[in-house]
């Protein structure tokens, strides 16, 4: 088996589907084999172009079919979907993967380093603790609204719920105040995990000089700096910023036809991570300049005065991205923009 021959595995928990295929198309072979069976089936191959949806596993089979001297390329299952003929199996998936992998103008997902799923780990566990303090906030405001007490949205409100539970002159049951108070020990020790997973993530936003280049621009810190790192494909894919701002789905969506421009909202498409991280960083961003003086006559201030903070701080999430790109492929550092331009 030569070069010329494309494999599409449908990768599964305990059994793979392999589907062969020259570059024109004509089936070679088809294949069902157990995990165990895998590794050592692929060795035997001749180096191919190996082709696999980007799911569950897929970037360690990618690494481990590279070291085996095969070409991997990754595809988002959105784009596989289109070319499942009729019914859904297995089989029928790994031949979907090798017909959109032939196409010309298909985009591929960049296999990630070891390195780079660790820093996803440390992302995603931090984001996952901070959503079960957050239910866990909510609940205990929810359980309190049917006592008559209510509380602002947000972290904040722990000191007037912890209050309310040592004022002995309301109305709440025991019962009620004892489970209002472990919810409390539990949301006081996801902080405490919280705050060790941010010494750690600025620890190793520390380690590269990638994120210590991303956090020299405003409203970029270490975590959106790990994110970029963990998520983000190599910035030189990307032709300019403006494809890396489109991939993060900041730019508007397009319903245009006839020769009639028609934008809508945002597409939110590709990496939702770094984009909303750009966009809190964008809105803090405007919240330190709004409490100082932005300069009458830049493309901030023109923004704020006809546009919704929400979307202007969008608009300035999509500039960052494109100066992310610009920063990263030419290894510089941020620079003020000129004061014909500064925001």
């Amino acid at each position: 088996m030569t070069k010329d021959t494309m494999i599409g595995v449908d990768l599964a928990k305990n059994s793979f589907q392999i589907h062969a295929a020259t570059l024109n198309g004509q089936v070679k072979f088809r294949r069902k084999l157990a995990r165990a069976q895998f590794l050592s089936f692929m060795a035997a191959q001749a180096p191919a172009v190996v082709v696999m949806e980007a799911c569950g596993g897929a970037h360690h089979w990618a690494r481990e079919l590279s070291a085996l001297g095969h070409e991997v390329r990754l595809i988002a299952p959105v784009y596989v979907k289109p070319f499942v003929k009729r019914q859904k199996n297995d089989a029928a998936d790994a031949e979907a993967i090798v017909e959109a992998a032939q196409r010309p103008e298909m985009r591929f997902v960049e296999p990630k380093s070891t390195d780079q799923q660790a820093r996803a780990l440390l992302f995603r566990t931090r984001e996952q603790l901070v959503h079960q303090r957050t239910e866990l906030v909510n609940a205990l405001r929810s359980y309190l609204y049917e006592y008559g007490h209510v509380l602002p949205i947000g972290i904040a409100s722990l000191r007037r719920i912890e209050a309310i539970l040592e004022d002995t002159d309301n109305d709440l049951p025991d019962l009620v105040r004892d489970i209002c108070g472990d919810l409390l020990q539990q949301i006081s020790e996801k902080t405490a995990r919280i705050d060790a997973l941010m010494k750690r993530i600025k620890s190793t936003a520390d380690d590269t000089e990638t994120a210590r280049r991303l956090q020299t621009m405003p409203g970029v810190g270490p975590v959106t700096a790990l994110a970029i790192e963990a998520f983000a494909p190599p910035l030189e894919s990307f032709r300019c910023g403006r494809d890396f701002a489109a991939w993060l789905g900041l730019v508007p969506r397009q319903n245009s036809t006839g020769g009639k421009q028609r934008l809508g909202r945002v597409t939110k498409a590709g990496q939702a991570d770094i984009r909303s991280q750009l966009i809190v960083g964008a809105m803090s961003r405007l919240t330190w300049l709004g409490r100082k003086s932005i300069r009458e006559g830049s493309w901030l201030a023109r923004m704020l005065e006809r546009k919704p903070k929400m979307l202007v701080a969008i608009a300035l999430a999509n500039k960052m991205a494109r100066a992310i790109w610009a920063m990263l492929t030419r290894g510089e550092d941020y620079r003020n923009p000129a004061p014909a331009a500064a925001v």
